[in-house]
């Protein structure tokens, strides 16, 4: 989009409530995978560990502050629209609690990987302003190299994780994708934007289908990058 094509998107009420439960989930997502390090961090078996898994969860937390201007910016208030997202997380979450620091590690690579490449998908018909800032929210600060590097470790030194971590990549793979397909039904301005932007073509179900098929895609290359069979 030019610059006066982001005006025209903006004059729009329906993009521009897009924009704010997007940037608002993007948020949430945020500050839950701070809580979620931070308690993952508790598991953690070295110092060492527990620092790293520190750090990531400060990174996160730091983000937040980008979205809420932004939000702002709109008009919207950034904690209402961000906390209109607990429930799903939440429900997530619970569906998801990890037992275990290796369940952990998979579900904050695996789960945050899933989240991220919808995210993703969905910044594709955004104004190029909202694209970047919801694209640099969403880079990793190194948390998916720890990941891949903690636990192909924990495989090496006991080949039966391997194929118990499968098993919950599979557990994963399936909850978060409920929750997106349950987020991109439930929100009408995002299924709005899915289905036509301002100035874009939209998807039909055919190409919501192959989004879908990508997600999988992609989580499939992250369970073999840990070493898990999928």
């Amino acid at each position: 989009m030019t610059a006066s094509a982001d005006s025209v998107a903006f004059s729009d009420p329906v993009y521009r409530e897009a924009v704010v439960d997007l940037l608002a989930a993007v948020g949430y997502g945020e500050v839950s995978a701070f809580e979620r390090l931070a308690e993952d961090a508790t598991l953690a078996p070295t110092l060492e560990d527990k620092v790293a898994l520190g750090l990531f969860a400060s990174q996160q937390i730091e983000k937040v502050a980008s979205i809420c201007a932004r939000l702002t910016e709109l008009g919207a208030d950034p904690f209402t629209a961000m906390d209109s997202f607990r429930d799903g997380f939440e429900s997530f979450h619970a569906h998801t609690a990890p037992s275990d620091w290796w369940e952990g590690l998979v579900k904050a690579y695996v789960g945050d990987g899933l989240a991220n490449d919808f995210y993703r998908e969905i910044a594709a018909f955004l104004d190029p302003q909202t694209r970047d800032l919801v694209l640099t929210s969403l880079e990793d600060t190194g948390h998916a190299e720890f990941a891949v590097d903690r636990v192909r470790a924990g495989i090496a030194a006991d080949p039966k994780l391997a194929g118990r971590l499968a098993l919950w990549g599979r557990r994963l793979m399936g909850e978060a994708l409920t929750e997106a397909q349950r987020v991109a039904a439930n929100r009408d301005a995002l299924s709005a934007l899915l289905a036509g932007g301002v100035d874009m073509p939209g998807l039909d179900l055919a190409a919501i289908g192959r989004m879908f098929a990508r997600l999988t895609e992609r989580h499939v290359e992250r369970m073999t990058g840990l070493g898990l069979a999928h």
